[in-house]
């Protein structure tokens, strides 16, 4: 993100893992790190005069999202594995993609959304939880075996492992993962790795002691990593640059 943006976020009321965010643009895109999960977003960017709604999928790398200096954006992320209970689509047809809510929904609704939304902008976060909220009442019970994956890649077990561990055939396992996730355990633990060492490093842990804890072989593959997932350095990342 630039230096002059700002963010906030907040639990959802819908609970299961998910926040509520607020973001203004400020000079330059915005830098998006990939965190494994799908967000509903509105975006008075957009081309009509009730702004844009879109869902952004899950990356598999950073992201630089444009828009004029002030524009403001509200998002429902969707922690890891809950997004295609909302969306109706499994997670790997969004991979790395930013697509139009009416693609996935239907028009008419969309448009009473953003109109909604547009009337009250200040209740947007509200607003997409309702919607969510309402899918999920009608929506199947989520697969009992994803929390056992994030659970496994998160304490870097294999995924020899987590198979056994679930039940599972690895195949079987890969495409369970793919349709929550949008990518498989492999790439899920090494992009969930990655938010652990941020989280870490921002607390002003030396870069040595955060490739420690968070699991990487040292720091040498800690910088590695992050400059493959966010296309900068680690120190870059924690002074808030956009680009």
């Amino acid at each position: 993100m630039s230096a002059s943006s700002e963010y906030r976020e907040r639990r959802a009321l819908i609970g299961h893992g998910a926040v509520v965010w607020t973001r203004t643009a400020g000079t330059g895109p915005q830098r998006v790190l990939p965190d494994g999960c799908t967000d509903l977003i509105w975006s008075g960017a957009g081309p009509g005069p009730d702004g844009e709604l879109l869902v952004a999928g899950p990356d598999t790398r950073a992201h630089l999202a444009p828009g004029p200096p002030g524009t403001r954006a509200v998002g429902l992320r969707f922690a890891p594995g809950t997004g295609p209970a909302v969306l109706g689509v499994p997670a790997h047809e969004l991979r790395d993609l930013r697509v139009p809510l009416a693609a996935l929904w239907p028009g008419a609704e969309v448009r009473r959304l953003a109109e909604r939304i547009a009337a009250g902008p200040t209740a947007a976060g509200r607003l997409l939880e309702e919607a969510a909220f309402s899918r999920l009442r009608t929506a199947k019970p989520p697969d009992p075996v994803l929390a056992a994956i994030v659970a496994g890649v998160s304490h870097g077990t294999g995924v020899a492992g987590i198979a056994a561990a679930v039940g599972l055939g690895e195949r079987q396992l890969h495409r369970r993962s793919l349709a929550a996730f949008g990518y498989g355990p492999k790439t899920l633990g090494r992009v969930l790795r990655l938010n652990r060492a941020l989280d870490l490093a921002r607390t002003g842990l030396p870069f040595a002691e955060v490739a420690a804890t968070a699991g990487y072989a040292d720091q040498a593959h800690l910088a590695r990593d992050v400059r493959a997932l966010t296309g900068v350095p680690l120190g870059r990342l924690l002074q808030g640059s956009g680009g």
